[in-house]
């Protein structure tokens, strides 16, 4: 017997097919290695950018770009780099939000490193004349000192 294909507004959304469509292309995500903090007394920031995220739009299937800063204080361990690297662009192929997309890499992170404090912000490329900035926080928000924005120093 042959299935039945369902059209009109209930043949399923269209972000629903796109997701779907998004996972099956998806490679498995990179571990995220890590290696002892040389100075665990002691409390500091590493900062570490990328400019080079990208994914694929869960709706669309079009590309994403941003970009991904991660800052941290470690505790016992220090996240390594390349596999850092790695584990980023393993979302080339995956359709995700962008709100998703970066409490995903903070839960990730908190996982494999296990820090006293760390702050994901993603900062995506303007998309139909919009951009968006989402920022995620753990332990808690304002566990992290923020810059003041640079249009209330110029005020």
């Amino acid at each position: 017997m042959a299935k039945r294909r369902e059209t009109g507004k209930g043949a399923g959304s269209r972000v629903a097919r796109a997701d779907a469509a998004a996972r099956r292309r998806a490679p498995r995500r990179a571990a995220v290695e890590t290696f002892p903090n040389p100075t665990p007394e002691r409390d500091y920031e590493i900062d570490i950018r990328t400019d080079e995220w990208t994914a694929l739009c869960p709706i669309t299937g079009q590309p994403d770009f941003g970009t991904i800063r991660i800052t941290y204080v470690p505790d016992l361990l220090c996240l390594e780099l390349k596999s850092l690297k790695l584990y980023l662009h393993s979302f080339r192929n995956r359709g995700v939000f962008h709100e998703a997309v970066t409490n995903e890499i903070l839960d990730h992170l908190v996982k494999s490193c296990r820090p006293r404090r760390l702050l994901v912000v993603g900062d995506f490329r303007v998309r139909g004349g919009l951009s968006t900035v989402v920022t995620a926080e753990y332990p808690e928000p304002g566990s992290f000192s923020r810059p003041e924005p640079e249009d209330a120093r110029n005020g």
